[in-house]
């Protein structure tokens, strides 16, 4: 039965890749609206998923503060240089696609490469969420995917204005976020995992967490200092917190 949730989460989250097919249908002002409310709604299940979950589980599985601090933050160090290395950073793109000019071709298979290994990673964070309990793995998706919708719609638009055709662009994005079910695949494939590894990887997927929410969305909400959004956006971090925490009670 977990087997069942695990791959049903990562094919759920495949699917969001699709999620610029939807933006298509809308108006640039009404996707900036969207952007506004999801963005800060992811910000809120991401921490909410690490602190209220993740790092909970991790004490719960072991006392040494100090072995669990280390792996959040080589997490977050981890994609930071993940990002670097791959030459690619969400603030940056998201700046560019707003431009819409002159967007070099390479870039959009830097991102395609960088969500590859991204959605790989997700995978692996979704498969051992559920292996530590259901309400840890539903916790864990439902962060990813609010993750994902903004950031499949900004990846679309930056493959469109790199020079692919929308369907290409559609295909090619569907397959770099296939690899979250290679991911998952390995822990299914083992059944279960070694209690160290268990352990460790609970804390550093919150780093990933909190370093994505941190360094990758927040910096997207500053570029909009007008008072009403800044309420909006706050009521849309509390409400993923709240959803977070909600989920809690599911134990």
């Amino acid at each position: 039965m977990t087997t069942l949730y695990i791959l049903g989460s990562v094919a759920l989250v495949s699917f969001v890749s699709l999620a610029g097919l939807f933006a298509l249908s809308l108006k640039p002002r009404w996707l900036m609206r969207m952007h506004t409310f999801l963005i800060p709604l992811a910000v809120g299940a991401l921490l909410g998923d690490a602190f209220f979950h993740l790092i909970r589980e991790s004490f719960e599985k072991t006392e040494d503060a100090v072995w669990i601090s280390f792996l959040l933050v080589l997490g977050m160090v981890s994609f930071f240089i993940l990002e670097r290395f791959l030459r690619w950073h969400r603030h940056t793109a998201t700046e560019m696609a707003t431009t819409h000019e002159g967007l070099p071709k390479h870039l959009g298979r830097l991102i395609l490469v960088s969500d590859g290994f991204h959605n790989f990673f997700d995978g692996i964070a979704i498969g051992a969420s559920y292996l530590v309990g259901m309400e840890v793995g539903i916790a864990t998706t439902l962060a990813i995917i609010l993750h994902e919708i903004p950031q499949e719609i900004t990846d679309f638009g930056i493959l469109i204005y790199s020079g692919y055709e929308r369907i290409k662009a559609l295909f090619y994005n569907f397959l770099s976020a296939l690899t979250a079910v290679a991911g998952a695949m390995l822990v299914v494939l083992y059944g279960s995992l070694p209690e160290p590894l268990l352990q460790g990887i609970l804390p550093f997927t919150a780093g990933i967490f909190i370093y994505i929410a941190a360094a990758d969305l927040v910096p997207e909400l500053h570029r909009n200092e007008n008072i009403k959004t800044v309420f909006i956006e706050t009521a849309a971090i509390g409400l993923g917190l709240l959803a977070m925490y909600l989920l809690l009670f599911l134990e």
